[in-house]
């Protein structure tokens, strides 16, 4: 199945949804935690932006441009790019959580960052 210039997008919605059902099945409440989930992704989204730009300038990779939507950000990073570093730490966190509400109840899970028992 050929996506074209969606491909990229495609994979991604691919990945969020193998991941987005663990917060509805294993209520991981990631989601119901927006302002966590933004301190979580938007710490690392800038240095990777930048690793980005500056590994495009200068030419250590590219995009094919049949695979990609064709919507440029700044420093000619494509949007699709700036979606995997919003998507990819998104299923990560959601996987992650999902992994600690099965775990049992909170007494017996193991704790992270602000956390309390």
């Amino acid at each position: 199945m050929d996506f074209g210039r969606w491909s990229y997008v495609a994979i991604l919605v691919f990945v969020f949804l193998g991941s987005i059902w663990l917060e509805v099945f294993l209520r991981s409440r990631v989601l119901r935690r927006p302002k966590r989930v933004l301190f979580t992704i938007f710490p690392v989204l800038f240095p990777f932006l930048l690793w980005d730009a500056y590994a495009i300038g200068q030419g250590h990779w590219y995009f094919d441009e049949s695979r990609i939507l064709g919507v440029y950000l700044p420093a000619d990073i494509p949007f699709d790019e700036f979606l995997f570093f919003i998507v990819i730490p998104l299923a990560s966190i959601l996987t992650l959580e999902a992994v600690r509400s099965v775990k049992g109840s909170k007494s017996r899970r193991w704790l992270v960052g602000d956390e309390t028992t």
